[in-house]
């Protein structure tokens, strides 16, 4: 399962404005993904580790997480971002 990094549109980062706040400090912690989740970071540092390797992402970055992805997510800069799960 890959997960997908890339710069926002100006349109998308005008959607994500509506979408909830997720904060999470510098941590470990392990996540199974029930439902597709797209994500545009406001601000912070995450690698992702999943069987297959790591991705990092950081502010500034429009994340996409498949449904069924088992990862752990390491926070190394306290995380700020935008989320939608569909």
């Amino acid at each position: 399962m890959k997960i997908i990094v890339r710069k926002p549109t100006d349109a998308e980062k005008q959607t994500a404005e509506a979408w909830p706040i997720w904060t999470k400090e510098v941590s470990t912690f392990p996540y199974s993904y029930g439902s597709t989740e797209t994500c545009w970071i406001l601000e912070g540092e995450v690698t992702v580790r999943t069987p297959e390797g790591e991705t990092s992402f950081k502010a500034g970055d429009w994340v996409v997480f498949p449904k069924g992805l088992e990862c752990t997510w390491v926070v190394g800069q306290p995380v700020r971002k935008h989320y939608h799960f569909a």
